[in-house]
């Protein structure tokens, strides 16, 4: 089996996610070690459009799946398609972003091709003929690295915010069309309607800046204070799971171990004592600034600057200081 290598573009708004360019930028360290060429796949409603923005990236090729019944994503639906395009180029390869999308399309596909999962992984790298994928366990408390053996399809999922995204090169790339031959019966759920988050931010698991709030926010109109620091940063807004069980927030901007894994440049923590499971989904943020009251929260243990105070003191200072910088 070749060496090549297909990567799995999420589509947005007729636009490829960030975490597209950094799974091409996974893929090419794989290429430039063992050969094998890298092609990239776009499935949904303006796959076509967003396969526009990847033709310059020097891939061999881009293709679409653009069929009526892929417009709105469907577990069954986008498995068929992407394992039939796996099992057809006789790719080696198939890397994933660690996303919403990705962790349950991926284990579906690896299934549908026979081929091994390595999910959730922060890094990849060829020592000589092995390719090595590094992932964290145990809430991220130790990493483990997992060897490709044998010649079955590796899927490979990347956590988002761990690889640095390539830029275009220039040049351009074929788009071919698949054509899905889906029928409605293959698809069992369908989905019927998205509800946005209000704000238009940053997807919470992609941003580079996170502004999150825990029990001590006291009621939901409160994160409004969060809200406007967010807004000046250009930043996504998080809560604890303490604050979304106590409603202060919805459950789509949870970070933690049952909510959402993120990994920001910087990760600003209000009012957020430092629960362990907390910490599993935001630990390898590259800077941690946590606000509390209580000096002695686990949360400073962890973080690279600590201010103890009254976040609804702390937060309105730094938002007029940083408006005189910004």
């Amino acid at each position: 089996m070749a060496n090549d290598i297909l990567v799995f573009g999420e589509v947005r708004g007729g636009g490829i996610k960030k975490i597209t360019r950094e799974l091409i930028g996974a893929a090419r360290r794989v290429s430039q070690a063992a050969g094998g060429a890298i092609d990239a796949v776009l499935i949904g409603a303006l796959a076509g459009k967003a396969a526009e923005g990847l033709t310059g990236f020097g891939l061999r090729k881009i293709v679409v799946a653009e069929d009526e019944l892929l417009s709105r994503y469907s577990t069954e639906g986008y498995a068929k398609v992407l394992s039939d395009i796996v099992k057809h180029g006789g790719y080696s390869y198939l890397f994933l972003g660690a996303t919403a999308m990705g962790r349950d399309l991926g284990p579906r596909v690896a299934a549908k091709t026979d081929g091994v999962m390595f999910s959730d992984c922060i890094d990849v790298r060829m020592e000589g003929e092995r390719c090595i994928a590094r992932r964290p366990v145990y809430s991220g408390r130790v990493y483990v690295e997992i060897v490709r053996t044998g010649e079955r399809p590796n899927l490979i999922s990347i956590r988002p915010n761990n690889i640095t995204p390539v830029e275009p090169s220039g040049g351009g790339t074929p788009i071919e069309t698949h054509a899905s031959n889906l029928t409605r019966d293959a698809i069992r759920a369908i989905v019927t309607g998205m509800i946005p988050l209000e704000g238009g931010r940053p997807d919470l698991t992609e941003a580079d800046i996170i502004v999150s709030g825990g029990r001590a926010m006291k009621d939901k109109a409160n994160f409004r204070v969060l809200e406007d620091l967010a807004d000046l940063l250009g930043a996504a807004v998080g809560a604890s799971r303490a604050a979304v069980d106590s409603g202060f927030a919805p459950t789509a901007i949870q970070v933690g171990q049952t909510g959402k894994i993120v990994n920001p440049k910087l990760y600003i923590a209000c009012g957020i004592s430092g629960a362990i499971q907390h910490l599993a989904g935001m630990r390898t943020s590259k800077v941690i600034v946590a606000i509390n009251k209580d000096p002695n929260a686990p949360i400073f243990e962890r973080a690279t600057y600590g201010i103890v105070g009254d976040l609804f003191e702390v937060i309105p200072i730094l938002t007029e200081e940083l408006k005189k910088i910004l």
